[in-house]
């Protein structure tokens, strides 16, 4: 399909006829097979399915933290299928946030200057502007008194709700997340839950990428991924 790049774009995010392909040790694995998706601004969109499903693959193509094999994705006017990755890292500073399960926090940096790097990146304004983002966010958490202690002094928690101020550094529009309560217990992941509800709430879209399916309930959108397709999707009445 030929896209014409001057036509403005309705929703926030468009991926048209996507395409994944791997090369691995048995030979080309098709991750994504064909994917048509339009998603708006402000949803809380949950993306689930079995392991091997295709779910990562999809959002790393919306991140562009991968490179799709053909098709288009279109995060409101900007071709990210048509970024190099410098090009791809500069748009990802300043327009997504992305919060892992590992949380990827630097061990040798307070939870503070956690929070700060991606604005130090971006180089968002003066230090002391970025410290007082990243205290305001750390606030936001909960967890602004844990500023100044290193990530291997808080719970897994409390390192997810300093991944997601990290996330939310540069405030972009667009949360990207990828099975960030899988290494939470249920308590612990409903609390990080509930931040994520709290920030589509406020106008932020929110991309959650999980296993589990009772997650889905809370979601504005549901898109049920296998072997590489959507194979359902729904909306629920906010």
């Amino acid at each position: 399909m030929k896209t014409n790049h001057l036509q403005p774009q309705k929703s926030l995010i468009r991926l048209c006829h996507v395409v994944k392909k791997y090369n691995g040790i048995a030979g080309e694995v098709t991750a994504l097979k064909d994917i048509n998706l339009e998603l708006q601004s402000g949803e809380f969109i949950i993306i689930t399915g079995k392991s091997g499903a295709g779910k990562t693959t999809l959002i790393n193509m919306i991140t562009g933290l991968d490179r799709l094999t053909s098709g288009e994705v279109w995060i409101k006017d900007v071709p990210v299928h048509q970024l190099n990755p410098e090009q791809a890292a500069r748009w990802r500073g300043k327009s997504i946030g992305v919060v892992f399960q590992s949380f990827e926090l630097l061990p040798t940096l307070t939870i503070l200057q956690n929070v700060m790097l991606p604005m130090d990146f971006a180089q968002q304004g003066r230090l002391k502007e970025r410290r007082e983002r990243a205290m305001f966010l750390l606030e936001q958490m909960e967890i602004a008194e844990h500023a100044h202690k290193l990530p291997s002094a808080i719970s897994g928690g409390q390192q997810q709700r300093v991944a997601i101020a990290r996330a939310m550094a540069n405030d972009p529009p667009i949360l990207a997340a990828d099975e960030p309560t899988g290494s939470l217990d249920s308590a612990t992941a409903g609390s990080v839950l509930q931040v994520f509800e709290r920030l589509a709430a406020n106008g932020k879209t929110v991309n959650m990428v999980t296993h589990d399916e009772d997650i889905a309930q809370i979601a504005t959108q549901h898109i049920v991924l296998a072997d590489g397709e959507i194979v359902w999707e729904g909306t629920r009445i906010k």
